[in-house]
């Protein structure tokens, strides 16, 4: 009776935390007072019963909105879509709001939606990678200041020096102090350390400077950091697509551990 017992609830349990097919799954987080809405991706086959690598993906300017819809939009998105069963791992999609960008209030929202995405479908503290693209490529490059939360940052099309004109509100003040200063990718590079980076730049971008990546890949290696950088002679801005779907970058990504 024991043993029938013991079976059923494993077959409860499994059921109850397995999924068949990959799926977007509806999450809101609170900051403050404020309330942020953000989606998850969780893997083909995905149960509870193991602990799973996390990406936290920070989307580009024109996916900026609260409907919590845009964020999956582009990039990352539309990869998980057609190249999916490659990507054995959660995904975190918070949305930035209008008229800000990834730092303060924002990064603050992002990374309560990371937490509370590890929390509830057993994530991998060890493995948590950080992916963005254009506003969210810079989004990537401050938030690797956090060294000891990030096993993986993979900035895609991003700035460090702000190329596109003032900040939209006051930075916090370790981000305004890196800004700040006369050399800010040798700043950096010294607060990334040795957190593994792989940057990507298409060569014909005229949003985001490709010099910046150029800049940032060279401070990281000046600094030992462990760092790769591929640029597409033939992309613009448009260059998250061919990331997203090599395999190589998703076996990288998936490797890594703190």
């Amino acid at each position: 009776m024991r043993s029938k017992l013991l079976l059923a609830l494993l077959v409860f349990v499994t059921s109850a935390t397995c999924t068949s097919e990959s799926r977007f799954f509806e999450r809101s987080v609170s900051v403050g007072e404020q309330t942020f809405r953000y989606r998850v991706w969780l893997p083909a086959r995905y149960t509870k019963l193991h602990h799973w690598p996390v990406v936290l993906f920070l989307h580009d300017a024109h996916s900026r909105g609260d409907d919590d819809a845009l964020q999956l939009s582009a990039d990352l998105g539309p990869a998980l879509q057609r190249y999916g069963q490659r990507y054995k791992c959660i995904v975190v999609f918070p949305q930035c709001r209008i008229g800000e960008e990834w730092y303060g209030e924002m990064e603050a929202q992002a990374l309560a939606s990371l937490d509370d995405a590890i929390s509830e479908f057993h994530g991998d503290r060890r493995r948590v990678m950080i992916a963005g693209v254009g506003m969210g490529g810079a989004g990537a490059w401050y938030m690797a200041r956090h060294r000891r939360r990030f096993a993986a940052i993979v900035p895609i099309a991003g700035e460090v020096a702000r190329t596109r004109g003032e900040f939209p509100s006051d930075p916090p003040p370790d981000v305004a102090r890196i800004v700040g200063m006369s050399d800010p990718y040798a700043a950096l590079a010294k607060e990334i350390g040795d957190t593994p980076v792989w940057a990507f730049h298409g060569a014909k971008d005229d949003v985001m400077p490709v010099a910046e990546s150029r800049a940032m890949f060279a401070a990281l290696k000046a600094n030992g950091g462990r760092a790769r950088y591929t640029e597409y002679g033939a992309l613009g801005h448009n260059a998250a697509e061919a990331v997203f779907a090599n395999r190589d970058v998703v076996h990288w990504l998936l490797k890594q551990r703190r």
